[in-house]
């Protein structure tokens, strides 16, 4: 299993660095858009959709939601005040949710009882996970793009390989050293051992890269801070994937990652992080 995760993971590393950095925004915007239908029709997976058809209604209005998404994103570089405005409420949306979702794992499995019987309820939580990792990734990728568009490549390319690296390392650690549960009627694999290990060894990251690759763009003691939330963040994705998997009663979304499942297995940390670490940047913009 371990050995799997790593194969995939020396892959997966220099394919997303040349999509980050290599690929025109069209391009890039397509190659995103296909991840996050794939996520979308897992999701329906997760939501124990039996007939396909289903899971196709999912990913078509899921399709029809990144459009919508992109068109909204691109116009926003304009940031005309009535944009700005909109994306201040979409992040408070975001930010809210997450919210949420912390409560919610905190208090699974009673929880569940409020959402586990009602279809809408749970779509409209995919909607709120899959579609602001989508608007995360494009806005992060263009950021600053009009004077330097190399910069929000950086930024994407950082945070998705701190979060690799902190899921990863709190993989191995707890593995190898753990023996404390972290939330056991969620994800009984989890531990202490391995959440304060890879916390430890992602602020490290954290703190190299503002050191040897500063973007002085912002603070680099504020993006140290907003990388911390996002670590965070991305752990409370995971859990809040991993606590509709335990109530479906599915342990992969998929099988197309060897070592680690489905596409959203792999960006279930990712569709936290990237998002929340967006919101932080352009809301110190404004």
């Amino acid at each position: 299993m371990l050995r799997n995760r790593l194969i995939s993971m020396f892959i997966l590393i220099p394919i997303t660095i040349s999509i980050i950095f290599l690929l025109p925004i069209i391009q890039f915007s397509i190659i995103v858009s296909i991840i996050c239908l794939i996520s979308a029709w897992e999701w329906g997976k997760i939501m124990q959709f039996p007939i396909y058809i289903h899971r196709t209604w999912v990913c078509i209005i899921f399709g029809l939601l990144c459009a919508i998404t992109m068109i909204m994103t691109f116009q926003n570089y304009l940031c005309v005040s009535n944009w700005c405005i909109f994306w201040y409420i979409f992040s408070s949306i975001i930010i809210m949710w997450w919210i949420l979702a912390f409560i919610l794992i905190l208090s699974y499995p009673n929880s569940a009882n409020f959402w586990k019987k009602s279809n809408i309820l749970q779509f409209f939580f995919g909607i709120l996970t899959i579609l602001p990792f989508f608007w995360g990734t494009l806005t992060l990728h263009q950021f600053y793009h009009i004077n330097n568009n190399i910069i929000g490549k950086w930024y994407l390319l950082y945070i998705i390989m701190l979060v690799w690296i902190n899921d990863s390392s709190a993989y191995v650690i707890g593995k190898t050293l753990g023996k404390h549960k972290l939330l056991k009627t969620v994800s009984p694999k989890k531990t202490w051992e391995g959440f304060i290990g890879g916390m430890l060894i992602s602020i490290g990251v954290a703190w190299l890269f503002i050191e040897y690759i500063p973007i002085n763009i912002i603070n680099p003691s504020i993006i140290f801070i907003y990388s911390i939330i996002a670590i965070i963040a991305s752990i409370i994705g995971d859990l809040t994937e991993s606590m509709f998997k335990r109530e479906s009663g599915i342990k992969d979304s998929g099988n197309i990652i060897p070592g680690h499942g489905g596409i959203l297995d792999r960006i279930d940390s990712l569709v936290a992080a990237v998002p929340i670490f967006t919101c932080l940047i352009l809301l110190s913009q404004y």
